[in-house]
């Protein structure tokens, strides 16, 4: 018997605000900028990607391409994002462990 796999799409997962603020902080801790960039891509794909992309004034395939993990976007339009959807940067003092 062959099995079946079919691919997981995060965003589907992806529904409520606490959702999107866990993935996203899980993300950061991995301090991987292109993997940020993707997260916020699939976090922008659960919300309406082709609605984000005309609320913050750019074009939907350039948006996807930015948020991919190859893409580089610029501050500006992470910040337009991460505003629209309700969200903001902050900083915090670095915790360190100790072992």
């Amino acid at each position: 018997m062959t099995e079946k796999w079919e691919q997981w799409d995060a965003a589907a997962d992806i529904n409520t605000q606490e959702d999107v603020i866990e993935f996203m902080n899980a993300v950061l801790e991995l301090n991987d900028p292109s993997l940020f960039s993707e997260a916020l891509g699939i976090v922008a794909r659960s919300k309406g990607m082709t609605s984000l992309a005309r609320e913050i004034g750019v074009g939907r395939e350039s948006l996807y391409k930015s948020l991919s993990r190859s893409g580089n976007p610029r501050f500006s339009t992470v910040a337009k994002v991460l505003d629209t959807m309700g969200l903001e940067f902050q900083v915090a003092p670095k915790t360190t462990v100790t072992a």
